[in-house]
């Protein structure tokens, strides 16, 4: 085969691909927001997050954030995007097994819950994160029946992110997009501290 014919069949193999890709495009009319969940036991799904209200930002969108467990160590996305009118409602008692108070921890997250419903009716709000949210409902925090039904009746154009590991079945069922998050090497698990900047 000589070059000219790899690179002719180069060209017809990505012409069949074109064309799929163009029906698919063609064929998604529908127009909606999303609700992303972003879960597994890999790390940078809050990052992930919020990557995707940065780009609502730089989309000229309104966006808000609502951060479960984590709020006592500083947080370098906060600390950009509430520059740039990023609303936070942070739990700011930390990781569970620091608290070690189950029933503190609940109100701390009602607390929190109760903004983040305000949000999620809002229609001047265009992306919400609710980070963290899944502890919430596998630790029983927060009742599974009023997070589906508040976000079931967000509005129509309100796009939701939800991160954590474990997500709930039910809010995977009801969820536009999954992704998972797979761990395959942390550089934590080799004795290497968190890093400023990359782990926060």
């Amino acid at each position: 085969m000589t070059e000219l014919d790899k690179a002719q069949k180069h060209q017809q193999r990505q012409q069949k691909l074109k064309e799929k890709v163009d029906e698919r495009i063609a064929n998604a009319t529908d127009d909606k927001g999303l609700l992303l969940v972003i879960t597994g036991n890999g790390k940078g799904k809050s990052t992930s997050g919020f990557g995707m209200v940065t780009r609502s930002v730089g989309h000229g969108l309104k966006a808000a954030v609502c951060q479960f467990i984590k709020g006592t160590w500083e947080c370098g996305e906060r600390n950009l995007l509430e520059g740039h009118g990023v609303p936070f409602y942070v739990m700011k008692t930390g990781f569970t097994w620091e608290t070690q108070n189950k029933e503190t921890d609940i109100a701390a997250a009602e607390l929190v819950w109760q903004e983040a419903k305000k949000l999620l009716t809002d229609e001047t709000i265009n992306t919400v994160m609710l980070d963290e949210l899944t502890y919430m409902l596998t630790y029983r925090y927060l009742d599974i029946d009023e997070v589906l039904e508040t976000l079931a009746n967000r509005p129509s154009g309100q796009h939701v992110i939800v991160t954590g590991r474990a997500c709930h079945r039910r809010l995977i069922e009801m969820a536009d997009t999954v992704s998972e998050i797979q761990s395959i090497k942390h550089a934590f698990d080799n004795g290497i501290k968190v890093q400023k900047g990359i782990d926060w």
